[in-house]
């Protein structure tokens, strides 16, 4: 039998996918323009909330994705080197923020 898909394993399940795909700040550079890394990040995200029970912020996390996917958005700047991101691209999630 499965388990339930809001069950505490699944949600750990899924909070670890979502931080083995975060792209860490030392492989920003590196991945900022890789499309399938970007929108794999943001679907493990989106699996997380869904499963937290905020559909809400899934969607959003859901349709970032598709940006990364379409090509209807792109890296923001580098953190070091610039303050605003392009228009689009308003939704960057950090490790913790995800929370457990």
């Amino acid at each position: 039998m499965l388990a339930s898909p809001t069950s505490a394993s699944s949600l750990e399940l899924a909070q670890q996918l979502a931080e083995r795909l975060v792209i860490s700040p030392q492989d920003w550079h590196r991945l900022k323009a890789n499309r399938k890394a970007q929108a794999a990040q943001d679907l493990a995200a989106a699996l997380v909330y869904l499963l937290k029970d905020n559909p809400q912020e899934a969607l959003a996390h859901i349709q970032q994705a598709q940006g990364w996917l379409d090509r209807s958005i792109s890296a923001p700047p580098c953190p070091t080197h610039g303050s605003t991101a392009p228009q689009g691209l308003d939704r960057i999630e950090t490790r913790g923020s995800l929370g457990r």
